[in-house]
């Protein structure tokens, strides 16, 4: 299905649709085949002047693209909340921006990237990778079906079991099916899909949305070599300037991001802001976040109890001076050797 088609339908159903909230401009025609992909997936979607915005979690309402760093004004906030009758904003904005929790992008554009840029140990791991698979295109459908071990067996390592559902997955991947940019890569070993990852690629930015692996076959380094090579098949082959490969998470362990950062990848610097309703932003204070913080602790692998407490954590402490912020781990030199950590203090 061509992006222009896609792009034309999809503006006339923004336009006389009920989830048209904002005008979108031209320059987010790219954009528009991940807005239908979150669409059939069953979000609702609306769109104002800075960004699209999402149910990503019950009241919660996400901004898409995840990579732009937006600062919209007091009224758009304000359109943004009542359009989706949600009770709080989550999205990213510069770190000059006066409110925010410090966080970050894991993001790499090099465009000479190769293996010499990693470290001894990653061009090893890549070399033995590619050794122990072939890396080709697979299909949603195959991503859907043949993935969802591997996602299971990611899901268990971060100790997020409860996170997601077969049924949830086989709709994320199916969903993308004929929309211009989805991509499905992966890696086969006697014919078994070891590892896979699945990724929106516009003319400005490649995402990786997803990248899973089945926990037996993570000794033989295959996540190593289909990183590598995707990576470098987008920045130098096709020579699109970025690749993004996550947000700071509001629930997942640090160690989460170090394999990227093994890889080559590094933290771009940005505040993630939460915006409450109103009516409710007095009612969230340390007494509610010390009160869902214990009941996450009776309660560990609630996904909901998860994602509130990260949500709050994120809401009060962006409320402090930048200054008085902790720095999270990302930063560090010794997991992240590529970054600096002057960042406009």
């Amino acid at each position: 299905m061509p992006g222009s088609t896609i792009s034309l339908s999809l503006f006339v159903k923004y336009l006389h649709g009920s989830f048209w909230y904002g005008i979108v401009p031209n320059s987010r025609n790219e954009f528009l085949s991940g807005v239908e992909w979150l669409r059939r997936r069953g979000h609702s979607v609306v769109a104002t002047r800075s960004s699209f915005w999402y149910n990503i979690a019950p009241g919660i309402y996400q901004a898409f693209p995840y990579h732009w760093q937006i600062q919209p004004a007091k009224d758009e906030i304000r359109q943004a909340l009542g359009s989706t009758r949600s009770i709080a904003l989550r999205y990213s904005t510069p770190v000059s921006a006066a409110e925010g929790i410090i966080s970050y992008h894991v993001v790499l554009d090099n465009p000479n990237y190769h293996e010499m840029l990693l470290g001894k140990k990653a061009r090893y791991d890549v070399r033995r990778g590619r050794e122990n698979g072939e890396i080709e295109p697979i299909t949603m459908r195959e991503m859907a079906v043949q993935g969802w071990e591997a996602r299971m067996d990611t899901l268990k390592r971060q100790h997020r079991e409860s996170a997601e559902t077969m049924r949830q997955w086989h709709v994320l991947c199916e969903s993308a099916e004929d929309l211009p940019g989805f991509e499905a890569w992966g890696i086969r070993r006697n014919g078994k899909l070891v590892t896979s990852l699945l990724a929106y690629i516009t003319p400005t930015c490649a995402a990786i949305l997803y990248q899973q692996s089945l926990s037996d076959y993570l000794k033989a380094r295959v996540n190593n070599a289909l990183t590598f090579t995707f990576s470098r098949d987008i920045l130098v082959q096709r020579k699109i300037p970025q690749i993004f490969y996550g947000l700071h998470s509001l629930d997942a362990p640090p160690s989460i991001d170090e394999f990227k950062f093994r890889m080559g990848y590094t933290v771009r610097p940005v505040r993630q802001r939460i915006v409450f309703q109103p009516l409710i932003a007095p009612l969230m204070n340390r007494a509610s976040y010390k009160t869902v913080s214990g009941l996450l602790h009776l309660m560990p692998q609630s996904p909901i109890l998860s994602k509130a407490e990260g949500v709050l954590r994120f809401y009060l402490q962006g409320k402090q001076d930048l200054h008085s912020q902790t720095l999270p781990q990302a930063f560090s030199h010794k997991t992240n050797p590529g970054y600096s950590t002057n960042y406009g203090r």
